[in-house]
């Protein structure tokens, strides 16, 4: 959602443009508006956290990634979860085999929200979250001097604004501990380390790295931190405990800075992760609108793909040998090109430019991951079987249990898109002028689900899934 802010806010800069020297020098008077870190150390005495439960993967496994996009993103992704449950065949559940769902920015709302609830997501996400007024606790024009000088400091809206709202109207005091303690499926809020331009997904590694418990940290600030639009709202900050940490960096961290081979992605989010435990590097970890770096949420997972030692990882071996197939979705509710400047030689202005130059950079970036993503589940099912087909008798019975039915190859990845591209032109157009905002009219609220719904229980993907379930299904003695 971040070009539609950005637009909302410099739109009253560019209407005050001649206050901007004055308001800056009387910006050093000006309060700093910032976040003070909330998360908690790592203690000696408890060294190892629990966190997202293994062997969580049956024969069917569904993954999900929502996109950013603020309110409209929201309920994108709540129509898609409605879908998924109107799928459902007998002897197979599909939403209940939701065993991943990544996130970004308003994604992460519903990834959270349904983390916490699960099928109760259902019947109460609509009114409990998506007919919530939010804008309304927030500051959202820079007319006033005093807004002005907020968003120089750091942002419009801090902690007490949006993370507060949010812990007690919508996640009710929640932390990870109790998305933890419903066992599946796995969330991944992901925000943007904004000192080193990297995904910052809220998982326990990267607390690892900052030898800080995320099992006693906030829901609603972790959300916050995915939505956390550069101006709108100042950067949620986390501390590091380097001193006395009572555990080591993941050890892939050393072995990709030593690797001159490995990608670049790989390498920064290690240096990002090393620097973590360096205080002569960074104290503190600031982190913004995770669609910054990739609004797909993908990264994530091609991180924790590409750092695993095994074929199979990040499944576990286990899960690996249960599964049968895999349906993946990405959920896009992004904007797709928009302005009337292409049909003018003139234009376009100074402030469309510089808009459409960050949706360039954020989209360009979302395509690449995508690509890639679709690249890597080609590989990740070739040596999923590989490692099935590996198996000595003895470990085969230690991990399944039995040899019954068992057939090596019988594994299935299907990855598709649920996007706004599956309607016509003109129905694409309407939905994508829904605007990214936090607060929308009922009928684009209503509007946005019925999208996400239909979209879904059309997409080949997901027909091709069910299909495959299905037969396989049938074909058992």
């Amino acid at each position: 959602m971040t070009g539609k802010y950005l637009l909302m806010v410099s739109g009253a800069i560019c209407r005050n443009f001649l206050l901007l020297g004055l308001l800056y020098a009387l910006a050093g008077c000006a309060v700093s508006v910032h976040n003070l870190p909330t998360n908690v150390p790592l203690t000696a005495t408890a060294p190892v956290q629990p966190g997202p439960a293994k062997n969580i993967a049956g024969a069917n496994l569904v993954a999900l990634s929502f996109s950013g996009g603020g309110m409209r993103a929201a309920a994108f992704s709540f129509g898609v979860l409605k879908a998924l449950d109107a799928s459902s065949r007998p002897g197979m559940d599909v939403l209940g085999d939701v065993t991943l769902i990544s996130s970004v920015s308003g994604g992460s709302l519903t990834a959270a929200y349904y983390g916490l609830h699960g099928r109760d997501t259902l019947s109460t996400f609509r009114e409990k979250v998506l007919l919530r007024d939010m804008e309304g606790h927030m500051r959202l024009s820079a007319l006033a001097p005093d807004n002005f000088l907020r968003m120089l400091s750091g942002g419009l809206n801090d902690h007490t604004n949006l993370v507060n709202w949010l812990d007690k109207e919508v996640f009710e005091g929640a932390t990870f501990s109790d998305i933890y303690a419903r066992r599946k499926p796995d969330i991944w809020i992901n925000a943007s380390d904004l000192y080193h331009r990297t995904p910052f997904p809220f998982i326990p590694p990267l607390f690892h790295a900052l030898c800080s418990d995320i099992t006693r940290f906030s829901v609603a600030e972790a959300v916050s931190a995915s939505m956390a639009v550069p101006l709108v709202f100042s950067p949620i900050v986390l501390k590091t405990y380097p001193e006395g940490c009572p555990v080591a960096v993941d050890p892939w961290v050393d072995r990709v800075l030593a690797g001159p081979t490995v990608s670049k992605t790989v390498q920064a989010s290690a240096q990002a992760m090393q620097d973590y435990r360096d205080p002569t590097r960074m104290r503190y970890v600031k982190l913004v609108d995770g669609g910054v770096t990739d609004n797909y949420g993908l990264a994530s997972i091609l991180l924790s793909r590409g750092v695993s030692r095994t074929s199979y990882g990040p499944l576990t071996a286990r899960d690996a040998v249960n599964l049968r197939r895999m349906l993946f979705l990405v959920v896009d509710a992004g904007r797709s090109p928009s302005g009337d400047w292409v049909f003018d030689p003139s234009g376009p202005s100074g402030l469309d430019t510089a808009l459409a130059a960050t949706d360039s950079a954020i989209d360009s970036a979302a395509r690449i991951g995508f690509d890639a993503f679709r690249s890597m589940m080609l590989e990740w099912e070739k040596t999923v079987v590989e490692f099935r087909c590996s198996l000595t008798p003895s470990e085969l019975l230690q991990l399944r249990g039995s040899a019954d039915g068992w057939n090596c190859r019988d594994v299935q990845f299907h990855f598709g898109l649920v996007s706004f591209s599956s309607f016509g032109k003109q129905r694409e157009a309407k939905l994508s002028a829904i605007p990214t905002r936090l607060s929308l009219r009922l009928s684009e609220i209503d509007e946005a689900i019925q999208a996400g719904v239909e979209a879904t229980l059309g997409n080949s993907t997901l027909k091709s899934y069910i299909d495959s379930a299905q037969n396989s299904a049938g074909s058992r003695p």
